[in-house]
């Protein structure tokens, strides 16, 4: 999900390919390489959706656990999230119990709403771009750089220095985002190309679309193998919690990674579609299981609150806490 802060990116972004946890219980690189506090957050978002009780703060250390993510840095992850207002924390007698703030949940809301409407329908185009062109000074660099993620995630890149381009009109949403920051030296406008422009100089070389395509391919390959090894029912609870996270994480990068350019401006057989048909599925189809892990967790430091666990399916519908009626493999292992 979208955090200030916590953006995806394409430094982000691992590379296609990356393993995931084995039947053997293994944590593979991907999810070593997660940053908790965007893991937590990712988690309450897909299992805790709108929920407003507070979770035995020792609970979310297990279920960080869970991939690869040790006690310590658990517990960091914990206290910088509510140094930045993003969880809150509170005390009944010697336990902890957390819950996710107003503006964390708004944040969340947010995101899914983009990463899950992403690739969805292609407009027609107007043949416009939105440019916003910025000058900031080097001792602001910590304004220039969160500018230049949240131009990201509104599908801008970089055409020359200082000169940022997008296919669809986003002017408004650039104005609010510098206004949000403070910055006065920018401007935010709409064009069109000039006719007689070389090839050299189209906006769309602002994006590097054979790295974003081999990256799509790498994403279906994956998607593809864990959609139909959910079909076959090969997926116990403990690998379905950790594979729906990361094929989130995985697919949720392409919105500061794809400029969602018209179909008129891309090489034929343009794969989002189909990654994006691949995300849909595996993510549906993992959910009653790994929010079946997730009861397992929370349910050995509170029974009644494990009951309350839920997942959404990828159209943000929240499925009934027990309502999912799944019944575990043999193979499911209990930790």
């Amino acid at each position: 999900m979208n955090v200030p802060g916590l953006h995806p990116s394409s430094d982000d972004a691992g590379p296609p390919g990356y393993l995931s946890p084995g039947d053997d219980g293994e944590m593979r690189p991907w999810a070593a390489a997660q940053r908790p506090p965007r893991l937590l957050l990712t988690l309450l978002g897909d299992y805790w959706w709108q929920h407003t009780e507070s979770l035995p703060s020792a609970a979310l250390v297990a279920l960080l656990a869970e991939f690869g993510v040790s006690d310590s840095a658990a517990r960091a992850a914990l206290s910088r999230l509510t140094r930045n207002r993003l969880l809150v924390t509170s005390k009944v007698g010697r336990r902890t119990f957390v819950r996710l703030s107003e503006r964390a949940a708004q944040i969340l809301d947010e995101g899914a709403r983009h990463i899950f409407s992403f690739g969805r329908d292609t407009q027609p185009w107007d043949g416009m771009w939105s440019l916003v062109a910025f000058s900031i000074p080097e001792h602001n660099r910590a304004a220039r750089d969160a500018l230049r993620k949240q131009l990201r995630w509104l599908g801008f890149a970089p055409l020359y220095d200082g000169l940022w381009v997008a296919p669809r009109d986003q002017a408004t949403e650039v104005v609010g985002q510098l206004a949000e920051l403070g910055i006065s030296t920018a401007t935010a406008f709409r064009a069109r190309t000039v006719p007689g422009t070389g090839p050299d100089g189209y906006p769309q070389v602002a994006w590097d679309l054979e790295d974003l395509h081999a990256r799509y391919d790498g994403f279906i390959a994956y998607a593809q193998q864990l959609r139909e090894r959910a079909l076959a029912g090969r997926i116990s609870p403990v690998e379905a919690l950790v594979a729906r996270t990361r094929v989130m994480d995985e697919w949720r990068a392409f919105p500061g990674l794809d400029p969602d350019l018209p179909s008129e401006l891309l090489p034929d057989a343009w794969p989002r579609g189909a990654a994006r048909e691949l995300f849909i599925a595996a993510y549906d189809l993992l959910g009653p299981l790994a929010a079946h892990r997730v009861r397992q967790i929370i349910a050995r430091y509170s029974r009644e609150l494990a009951a309350k666990a839920a997942y959404h399916s990828s159209e943000l519908t929240t499925a009934a806490a027990g309502g999912d009626r799944v019944t575990p493999p043999p193979a499911d292992p209990e930790r």
